[in-house]
């Protein structure tokens, strides 16, 4: 049995309708892009290419630090340094970059409501939009410097093509053509793995596509979308032949590796179960629903997107959180199409489950922060000053007033939210939407401490000053340094470390970094000059500069 939905009065209209839900859908996106520095991990590391295009670097290859990048095609540094460039009046450069992220899952958002519309009619559209939001594992990345969010909104834009195709058969696949081209520019093979094989897998499997029409765009949307596809790497051809050997070496060896083992794919599963929260119980209700008309394409084009998504995760064999998020734009889909047919003890537990299991992370968000403000609790106060012992908090009032109103407001929002079938979706995405703002403003300056390399590379800085006042412009070698690190010394002091070949270097310089590493075996001659340690537990990390005896 489906909830009744219930006559929303026109403020409740104005608030939850579409201006409301654009404006959850900005709150969310915009809420701590901006105010920290880069951190440690993606967000530093794929700023690296940003940072060289917008120094005159690497616009066709990406770069970092001078070396080449072949982790992704450059569509997300693209935007990313555009917007950074166009920013740069009033933002600092990593977070103009960042905006890129809020475009790109933007998209994806749009796309997905559009899809699920096409799909499963106008009551789906609204849940599809606050699914794909919601999905826990995004919540992240979506604020992070992070080139994949570039291929799920590729994707998504695919998945909104194919659905036009049966009444719109031409505009529908010169729609997925695009997706796939730029799912390649964004993501590269794995991009294209995701998208291509869905144009002649639904002409094949769906009898929504088999019409000559239908079949006829869709041969030409999968010829445009290799043509389109093909010309970065002949441009890349053309001037850098070198680069595009490195790239499909790249390629292959992340493909033809070993694959996910058995116990791997545990944890993967793992991982899927909370990064695709709350979205798979749904999906597996509307599976089990459809499941005697499984082979229309308002369900066979969702499924074969994760089937080819999950297929790519399997074979690359790398358990990264990021490489789940192109499976997010299927899953909503999905998703959206059994929010509406829930029954109502279901529907109610859904709602239940999004208010209190977000209301109690609400309540650690806030112990977390009376932990750095008053010490209390004593025992998460302890963990708080062991992890960052040179944390200081400044404006504790203030923070305790933003976060004061941003409580107050999620109540407010949730206790006047119209019953409908969108209700227990809509609870969840107010709530997630909320707990990060709230984990924003209470928490932010506190994870900025311990995950910038700001202080890091400023000290380092004043050390080499010190060392090249004998020896102008002496290089630094280097070995094994992160590649965030890398981005970190390039973007915060103009320090770009030089590898070292063959257990030698003519530097008279050399940076080590020990992270719980065994720490490498140097020659007598190496003497420390400087050494810095930040972080504790697992976390620790021990930076170290030395000089060559006699330089």
């Amino acid at each position: 049995m489906t909830r009744e939905p219930e006559t929303p009065s026109l403020l409740q209209r104005r608030i939850y309708g579409t201006v409301g839900i654009a404006v959850l859908v900005a709150l969310y996106l915009l809420v701590g892009l901006v105010g920290h520095d880069p951190w440690r991990g993606d967000d530093a590391r794929y700023l690296g290419p940003i940072l060289s295009m917008l120094r005159g670097e690497g616009w066709l290859f990406p770069m970092l630090a001078g070396e080449p990048l072949v982790d992704y095609p450059p569509l997300y540094y693209w935007v990313g340094a555009l917007l950074a460039w166009a920013g740069s009046g009033f933002l600092a450069l990593h977070e103009g970059a960042r905006l890129a992220s809020a475009v790109f899952v933007a998209i994806g958002v749009y796309f997905s409501a559009r899809t699920a519309e096409a799909l499963y009619g106008r009551p789906a559209r609204t849940p599809a939009a606050l699914l794909t939001m919601g999905g826990l594992g995004l919540v992240l990345h979506a604020h992070e410097i992070q080139p994949l969010l570039a291929v799920l909104a590729m994707l998504a834009m695919t998945l909104r093509g194919l659905a036009l195709v049966p009444q719109q058969p031409v505009a529908g696949s010169l729609l997925a053509a695009a997706g796939t081209a730029l799912a390649f520019l964004a993501g590269g093979i794995g991009g294209l793995i995701a998208t291509a094989p869905l144009l002649p897998l639904v002409m094949m499997l769906s009898a929504d596509c088999r019409t000559p029409r239908a079949s006829g765009a869709l041969l030409l949307g999968l010829c445009l979308a290799l043509a389109l596809a093909a010309l970065w790497p002949l441009a890349i051809h053309l001037s850098q032949p070198d680069q595009l050997g490195l790239w499909l070496r790249g390629e292959w060896a992340r493909l033809s590796g070993p694959a996910l083992s058995g116990g791997d794919i545990v944890r993967g599963l793992e991982l899927l179960g909370w990064f695709t929260w709350p979205l798979w119980p749904i999906v597996l209700w509307s599976l089990w629903r459809a499941r005697r008309t499984i082979s229309q394409l308002r369900w066979l084009l969702p499924l074969l997107s994760a089937v080819l998504v999950l297929t790519h995760f399997v074979i690359q064999g790398d358990l990264s959180q990021a490489n789940a998020l192109p499976l997010i734009p299927a899953m909503a889909l999905l998703a959206a199409a059994g929010v509406p047919t829930l029954r109502r003890g279901a529907a109610n537990a859904f709602d239940w489950f999004s208010l209190m299991s977000l209301a109690v992370f609400g309540i650690l968000v806030w112990l977390a922060w009376s932990a750095q403000a008053v010490g209390w609790p004593p025992g998460l106060a302890r963990h708080v000053a062991r992890n960052a012992p040179d944390f200081v908090l400044h404006q504790p009032g203030l923070q305790l007033a933003l976060g004061a109103g941003i409580t107050l407001l999620w109540i407010a929002l949730v206790s006047r939210l119209p019953r409908s079938s969108s209700r227990a979706p809509a609870n969840w995405a107010i709530g997630l939407t909320m707990l990060w703002c709230l984990a924003v403003v209470l928490l932010m300056p506190w994870f900025d401490n311990g995950r910038s390399y700001r202080e890091t590379v400023r000290s380092l800085e004043i050390a080499v000053a010190g060392e090249r006042s004998s020896t102008p412009g002496a290089c630094i070698a280097s070995t094994g340094l992160p590649d965030h690190v890398k981005s970190s010394l390039d973007y915060f002091a103009d320090i770009r470390t030089v590898p070292i070949v063959g257990d030698s270097t003519p530097c008279p310089l050399l940076l080590v970094m020990n992270d719980r590493k065994p720490v490498m075996r140097l020659a007598p001659e190496w003497k420390p000059v400087w050494e810095f340690r930040r972080g504790a537990g697992r976390r620790a990390e021990t930076f170290t500069l030395l000089r060559r005896e006699g330089s």
